[in-house]
């Protein structure tokens, strides 16, 4: 159904005006829902519950008393999370899903819309990230720091860094509010079942943490730090296809694949984090927390792997191949050239985050709060590659006679080659492509590629806020402000590495060689393998900066900064209509933005990169009002309702103002704009945010002890969207690039604009049931589980729909598990349809393709001592991935035509905890 334009509009508008001429007249006085930190038991209660089912039912007593429609996770205790990152237990939430890096879940999608349209907080403040745009990379928090998190799916007036996908808000501890003292500590070994697939880097790794929390004799002086130390191994067996050329014979058509990259590859994550909270409260009318949080994430990766040139190569394919359906999937191909790669990633990133929060009340209704906020990351990369070949220059040395292939079914080659590759004295340091030239000056001169792009990433915020409490119906009246200053700049730099022997091919030398690495996977029993880390770091390559040719290393780069100065005004509401307790709140945030960004046009002129700085901005002022409602029908039974005004800021990389320039020469007579001679790819530092205006529905029973059942729907009007659109430019100033003659100036500029949007809605049900609340003689065991059905309807201007980044139309999540008397055991599995994911390309380029659908299954056992000598000591076992769900993309909408095929192999763990 199609909502009345000028009902989309206006849909919350009206609703915040009907609130207000409804609730404000009342008066009386209700605490907030969600002040209480989430996971803990205030100090005065007596009750302490810890282990799965205690965060259970933290977590739903936590939902359940929330005036907003939220998901809640809980730590089982302190410093124990669920699972292994905060990712996998969010994604294990209704409506939220997670993509897999190297295997581990990474980003979240909250409702079908892609981690940049979603907002990670923590402690309530908003968080840089490590990518090159907004989207935060959740491993980066280890879990055994973080308390639980909140997902906002409606907003409130008063919740700054609201998203359209949705707000996730990590907490850690409050000792006050935990309320006494508690020290615990745990290690695990990791393993991955794949093995040692380079000897350079080991499949086995370990986690270790340790917290302490504790308070002063009377309750006003409270700590907490906490420290967690990880070497986790990946491994990865990957089939890389270029992409499908369609080739013809002239009578039949077909695709065939155009070249390959397979490669095994190995990781060490290493991570270390550290927490502190200091939190005084020496009376009922002062109190004041500061916490600190440092993340530093190191990634050392190896890749081995040969690259075939295939039909966008030197190859040519035999008579006799097979074609299955459109799709050539076996023949054998000759003259293939292959590119041996030995290659190195190193990926460092560093996070400091933290605030101070302090609240004051003059008098027993009226609060003051003051809140500093700060989060700052540096990321720093060295993406090395290195290249042996038969020969320099296509065409020279070895190559293939007969290499044999075929298509697996699902996924992946196996190739029978005629080479030898893991001959050392065959295979030769060298460019055996011709890859470059440096500019023109010198042939076959890539024996190697280095990438080490920087990003920077810094935000400041001051809130100010007064929360006057009342009587009657209207209980308390928000207002405040806060202003973020936010600066995230990408500096993408590039280096062709030539032999120091250029232009003769060097053999390895026998000291950095290593045993052959086995690519069993496709085919081939072994290649050449060797320490080329330490033979770059040793001098044997000359250095050459691939900025003085490509103008993208010169356009990539941007800064980008937003002044954001957000007011807002909340009425909470509580009150009863009858028998029926009604709840919520009522406002509005005035958001006025400021933002600016620099860059450079870039072209080729003479052989050589000319650049031009250019920058640019916008400043506008955007009104979000924001209703939440829940009315109480029956005893624990609830109906929500929510209607906001949403936004979410353009893609760092999209608000850079600059371009590449291009001229083509043999165009350069016609005036016409549409055949001109001139092209540019170009940014907007002018874009305006993405603007929804959302309803959402939810019902809910909650019974028993950490039971409930829920069923909503949202829907979610997308007023404008952000893509390329071409527009007219004005290319006068930009020198022509052969220094002749042109006809026109006038040409089009391939720009990021806001545009027509479209709409997202969907339905979420979840259940929580422990067996205990039918029959006692099944406490202990229970099951969550959740599922969400999401679609999208957006067009990029008179286009077809196009599907959204990370919306996959079913996401099912279920667990059971079963704990009493120290023992516990659990068992889940999330499944996400195919989706159009988000994965890297050259330079930090995000390419857009098509995702399998994907089980993932985990499990854990454990037993924790209650009594005697061993009281407190837990002993755990845990699997990841067990079923060995591989990650797989695929081209065109056809599940053949494989992208990537990622195997990851199954983690397994084993280790202790204790507390006391």
């Amino acid at each position: 159904m199609t909502m009345p334009t000028k009902f989309r509009r206006d849909a919350s508008a009206i609703a915040l005006g009907l609130a207000l001429s409804v609730f404000v007249p009342g008066a009386a006085m209700a605490q907030d829902a969600d002040t209480a930190p989430v996971g803990e038991v205030p100090a005065e209660d007596a009750i302490v519950v810890t282990g799965i089912r205690g965060a259970i039912n933290n977590s739903v007593q936590a939902k359940k008393a929330n005036t907003s429609i939220v998901e809640v996770i809980s730590a089982e205790d302190i410093g124990k999370l669920p699972d292994l990152s905060i990712a996998e237990s969010l994604s294990r939430l209704p409506g939220l899903a997670t993509q897999r890096l190297d295997g581990r879940a990474n980003v979240v999608s909250i409702r079908g819309l892609a981690p940049d349209f979603t907002t990670t907080l923590l402690n309530g403040r908003e968080q840089v990230s490590a990518g090159n745009n907004r989207g935060v990379e959740l491993d980066q928090y280890p879990s055994e720091l973080l308390n639980g998190a909140v997902v906002y799916k409606t907003p409130d007036a008063s919740l700054i860094g609201q998203a359209l996908g949705g707000t996730i808000d990590m907490r850690t501890v409050r000792p006050l509010a935990y309320g006494r003292r508690a020290i615990a500590a745990g290690a695990r070994f990791e393993v991955n079942d794949l093995g040692k697939l380079n000897p350079d880097i080991s499949n086995k790794g370990y986690r270790a943490n340790i917290s302490y929390i504790d308070q002063n004799a009377d309750g006003t002086l409270g700590w907490a730090i906490g420290y967690a130390r990880m070497q986790s191994p990946t491994a990865e067996e990957r089939f890389n296809a270029w992409g499908y050329p369609e080739v013809t014979d002239g009578t039949n058509t077909a695709f065939l694949i155009g070249g390959a990259k397979p490669y095994v590859k190995s990781n060490e994550l290493k991570r270390d984090g550290v927490m502190a909270v200091v939190e005084w409260e020496p009376s009922d009318r002062f109190h004041t927390t500061i916490d600190a949080y440092w993340s530093k994430f190191k990634d050392d990766q190896r890749l081995r792997g040969i690259e075939l040139p295939l039909a966008w190569g030197n190859s040519t394919l035999q008579p006799g191949f097979t074609v299955e359906d459109g799709l050539v999937t076996e023949g054998v191909w000759t003259g293939t050239e292959a590119v041996m790669r030995n290659d190195v990633v190193h990926r460092t990133s560093t996070i400091i985050a933290g605030g101070w929060n302090s609240q004051f009340k003059p008098n027993d209704r009226l609060t003051l709060e003051l809140d500093l906020g700060y989060s700052r990351l540096k990321k720093t990369e060295e993406n090395l590659e290195i290249y042996l070949g038969t020969g320099r220059g296509a065409g020279v040395g070895a190559r293939e006679t007969a290499l044999g292939f075929q298509l697996r079914p699902k996924g992946g080659i196996i190739l029978d080659p005629s080479l030898d590759y893991a001959d050392p004295n065959l295979f030769l340091i060298t460019d055996p492509q011709g890859w470059n030239s440096c500019g023109g000056a010198v042939p076959n001169c890539q024996d190697g590629f280095v990438n080490t792009p920087k990003i920077k990433d810094e935000l400041k915020s001051l809130r100010l806020q007064a929360t006057q409490e009342l009587d009657g119906v209207l209980s308390s009246i928000r207002v405040g402000a806060n202003y973020s200053d936010r600066e995230k700049s990408l500096d993408d730099r590039g280096f062709v590495l030539t032999g120091n022997d250029y232009p003769a091919n060097t053999a390895v030398p026998a000291d950095y060689l290593y045993d052959p690495v086995s690519l069993d996977f496709i085919g081939i029993p072994g290649m050449v393998a060797f320490d080329s880390w330490r033979y770059y770091n040793d001098g044997n390559y000359v250095l050459t900066d691939e900025a003085g040719w490509t103008p993208g290393r010169i356009f990539n780069d941007y800064n980008v900064r937003e002044k954001v100065l957000t007011g807002f005004i909340q009425a909470n509401f509580d009150a009863d209509t009858g028998s029926t307790p009604i709840r919520g709140n009522v406002g509005i945030q005035i958001v006025h933005s400021d933002q600016s960004a620099s860059s450079f046009y870039a072209q080729v002129v003479g052989g050589q990169v000319q650049s031009t700085p250019v920058t640019d901005g916008a400043t506008y002022t955007d009104f979000l009002p924001s209703l939440n409602l829940t009315v109480e029908f029956a005893d624990n039974t609830f109906l929500r309702f929510g209607a906001a005004r949403m936004l979410a800021r353009a893609r760092m990389d999209q608000l850079k103002p600059g371009g590449g320039v291009n001229f083509d020469a043999s165009k350069r007579n016609n005036t016409d704009i549409e055949a001109s001679p001139w092209s540019l790819d170009l940014g907007n530092a002018k874009l305006r945010p993405l603007m929804a205006d959302t309803v959402d529905v939810s019902l809910e029973k909650y019974f028993g002890q950490g039971a409930y059942v829920s069923l909503g729907g949202f829907y979610k009007y997308l007023e404008n969207y952000i893509y390329r659109q071409s527009d007219a430019f004005d290319f006068t100033g930009f020198e022509i690039p052969d220094g002749g003659t042109v006809a026109t100036y006038q040409g089009l500029a391939n720009q990021w604009r806001n545009g027509n949007g479209g709409r997202v809605y969907g339905a979420e049900a979840a259940l929580s049931l422990p067996f205990a609340t039918f029959t006692p003689a099944l406490d202990g065991f229970g099951v969550l589980a959740s599922g969400s059905y999401t679609k999208s309807r957006v067009r990029e201007g008179s286009a077809d729909p196009i599907a959204m980044p990370g919306l996959s139309r079913w996401v099912v999540n279920g667990t059971a598990y079963f704990e009493k008397a120290g023992f516990q055991a659990r068992i889940s599995g999330r499944y996400r349809s195919k989706f159009l994911a988000e994965v890297s390309g050259l330079s930090l380029k995000r390419d857009l393709v098509t995702a399998k659908s994907e089980m993932v299954v985990d499990a854990q056992i454990g037993y924790t001592f209650q009594s005697g000598a061993l009281e407190g000591l837990g002993i755990l076992l845990q699997a990841s991935n067990l079923t060995n769900e591989p990650f797989v993309t695929y081209y065109n909408n056809d599940p053949r035509q494989i992208r990537d095929y990622q195997n990851y192999g199954r983690n397994f763990m084993a280790g202790v905890t204790y507390k006391f």
